[in-house]
């Protein structure tokens, strides 16, 4: 890959600029990379319900949460939470060696 490391004080990539790198290193066109992109965040969420995976990135996973008794901030009382469903991405163990490496003791 020809693609740099940034440092922690550059901004985060927009999804032209995205596209962009990704044309230029792939030989394909801006438009195309875009269908690409596209069509994969339309599997990802027809697929999230029984767990989509992206390879070395990480998995999109719904998990269901129990119902459970919270605290209202404002005026300290205490709630029930319901019971619901909710989305998480468990990030893959190699992005996560690959981006904050483990420190040998």
């Amino acid at each position: 890959m020809a693609f740099k490391k940034v440092k922690g004080t550059e901004k985060a990539l927009t999804k032209a600029k995205t596209l962009e790198m990704l044309a230029a290193e792939t030989g394909l066109s801006k438009k195309d990379v875009g269908n690409v992109l596209n069509a994969l965040t339309d599997l990802a969420y027809c697929q999230a319900p029984v767990g989509f995976t992206l390879p070395g990135i990480g998995k999109l996973v719904v998990q269901q949460r129990k119902a459970r008794k919270g605290r209202n901030p404002a005026t300290g009382e205490t709630i029930k939470i319901a019971a619901k469903k909710v989305l998480k991405f468990r990030v893959a163990k190699a992005a996560k060696d690959q981006i904050v490496p483990v420190k040998k003791a």
